[in-house]
């Protein structure tokens, strides 16, 4: 009974096996290169370093792949290809996104936050300039400064104490 059990599970295992493996369709060289190309484009959602499909090992990438092969080979253009597997996997699986919708903040945040870092060194330097013409004395109280301030200067003006 035992024996019957494994030379059936055997058997089955070795079919399904024989499924996961079947050959992929063969493309042309031209359509060999689009479907490299597109899978250059799409990443992996299982790997952290956010390597493409076309780079990744790990067996999800291996189905898309042949996802991709399978859908060049049916005579699917690129963007049906693109719109499938983010309608799978969400736009995060496009290593290039769309640059419409939400995906505009992805793309604009890095020029606008150039643009407002670029603002604020500018008026930090425009504030920091030094005032080409200050008199030698120091102003009086209405001025702004320190009586006592102004005696340290006159002090250090002459080298000695008073």
């Amino acid at each position: 009974m035992t024996r019957a059990l494994l030379l059936t599970g055997a058997l089955l295992g070795g079919t399904f096996t024989l499924a996961q493996t079947a050959p992929a369709p063969s493309l042309t060289p031209a359509q060999e290169a689009r479907a490299l190309a597109i899978e250059k484009n799409l990443r992996c959602p299982l790997c952290d370093t956010g390597e493409s499909i076309a780079d990744s090992r790990s067996t999800i990438s291996g189905k898309m792949r042949d996802s991709v092969r399978e859908q060049v080979a049916a005579g699917k253009g690129d963007t049906d290809i693109y719109v499938y597997f983010s309608q799978r996997y969400g736009n995060f699986v496009l290593l290039d996104p769309p640059k419409s919708g939400r995906n505009l903040l992805l793309w604009g945040a890095p020029l606008a936050a150039l643009a407002v870092g670029g603002g604020v060194l500018w008026a930090f330097l425009r504030r920091s300039r030094p005032a080409a013409n200050l008199p030698d004395e120091p102003l009086n109280d209405a001025g702004g400064f320190d009586p006592y301030l102004a005696q340290v200067q006159r002090d250090t003006r002459t080298g000695g104490e008073s």
